[in-house]
């Protein structure tokens, strides 16, 4: 007989006043001992809700879970950091000998766990991304933003596996603590993984209809989170700015030379002002494009130096700002 697998299963809650209760449902079928289709038995050992203080009363629905379940187990941030902060804060209270990371709007069932164990432990794989067969349930022109901002993340880092990266995640349980233990604040959460898992894999499954709520994140919020990931792939964006600069100083070298030719050959009238202008400010640009970007580097670490906290974990609840 295979060995019990303990799962632990984070889940982030900013509006699941509504969702949570069906999710915990599905769930708690899980939380008896289960056989997957490769022979491997597994059990929901425990379900962490970090509620990170969003507009609903999330925290009514999350006291009442845990009342009613003793294998739900909360988490009360004292304000709102986002869903990685969140995430990471759930997965420093793990046991689990595996951890499940999913989202609060029922997309994504609780029953393929079985399947991405199944890959884990046949593959021997540190992470498992589940892989969508089919298109997110949101528009077409977010779906198109969300495959490209993928597809430029994948290239940042240099890994084309990582790069398509879900919030559905199969997690060894000493790597999700180590590194909620130690990831800094302002560390996009794959970024993260990618820094310390060196066998990962995704497992095709399908996504579900959200469970009637819109989605949390607005257009700002996604521009954000992408930047985020930007910003904390390492040094790669910078080297794009210093061959960038590169080609700059050789397209003025090409530019002199050229001018000089021109000049002495007779052939051409070389008129200083407008080429100039122009060259001056497209050096111009470059120079404050190279220091915005270092810039954002030097917040981001100064953020880390100074030890600002990623998350804040108090002993009950935090009400929701009263609506006008």
């Amino acid at each position: 007989m295979s060995r019990l697998e303990r799962v632990s299963i984070v889940i982030p809650v900013y509006s699941g006043e509504k969702t949570l209760p069906i999710l915990v449902a599905e769930i708690e079928k899980l939380t008896h001992p289960q056989v997957t289709a490769a022979g491997n038995s597994f059990v929901v050992s425990e379900v962490v809700l970090v509620h990170d203080c969003g507009p609903d009363r999330s925290d009514l629905t999350m006291t009442a879970l845990a009342e009613s379940h003793a294998f739900v187990q909360p988490v009360w941030l004292s304000r709102n950091y986002g869903q990685h902060a969140a995430t990471m804060a759930g997965m420093a209270s793990a046991t689990g000998d595996w951890v499940v990371t999913m989202d609060e709007d029922g997309q994504q069932d609780p029953t393929s766990i079985g399947a991405m164990l199944d890959l884990a432990l046949s593959a021997s794989l540190q992470l498992v991304y589940a892989q969508p067969t089919n298109p997110p349930p949101h528009g077409w022109l977010r779906n198109l933003m969300s495959r490209t901002a993928k597809g430029i993340s994948t290239r940042l880092l240099g890994n084309k596996s990582i790069g398509r990266f879900n919030s559905f995640r199969f997690i060894d349980g000493e790597i999700a603590r180590t590194l909620s233990a130690y990831c800094g604040n302002g560390v996009y959460l794959d970024v993260g993984l990618f820094w310390i898992t060196g066998r990962v894999g995704h497992c095709p499954l399908r996504l579900r209809d959200e469970l009637g709520r819109p989605s949390g994140y607005s257009f700002l919020s996604l521009v954000r989170h992408f930047w985020s990931l930007v910003l904390t792939t390492g040094t790669r964006p910078l080297r794009l700015i210093t061959i960038m600069g590169f080609f700059s100083i050789l397209l003025a070298m090409g530019f002199a030379i050229y001018a000089i030719y021109e000049k002495y050959t007779g052939q051409v009238p070389v008129e200083g002002w407008t080429s100039l202008a122009v060259v001056v400010a497209f050096f111009s640009g470059v120079i404050l494009t190279a220091l915005g970007v270092i810039a954002e580097y030097l917040a981001v670490t100064m953020g880390i130096a100074m030890g600002k906290p990623l998350y804040v974990v108090s002993s009950k609840p935090t009400r929701p700002k009263s609506r006008p």
